[in-house]
């Protein structure tokens, strides 16, 4: 899908595809399993955490978040960490 859609030729754990128009949040989240799983083991935290900061990452993107430069990066880190603090 990275390849087909969007022109990257590497690995990645999510693609979020942002349909959101105006007020009402829409859009697709593809999630790799492989990549969570692995993921996981590199940051030593349970598949389930892994699992929940991914999909917190792509509601991020569907809310406007981006995470391309460094800085955007950090916002994005900051806020999936206040996400995940809540469960």
């Amino acid at each position: 899908m990275n390849i087909k859609y969007l022109n990257h030729n590497t690995l990645t754990d999510i693609i979020t595809f942002d349909y959101t128009e105006e007020n009402v949040i829409s859009g697709e989240i593809f999630i790799s399993i492989d990549r969570v799983r692995e993921n996981a083991k590199t940051f030593k935290v349970s598949h389930q955490q892994e699992f929940k900061r991914i999909i917190i990452h792509g509601l991020l993107h569907l809310c406007g978040y981006s995470d391309k430069t460094t800085d955007d990066k950090k916002v994005m880190t900051q806020k999936e960490d206040y996400y995940l603090n809540l469960f």
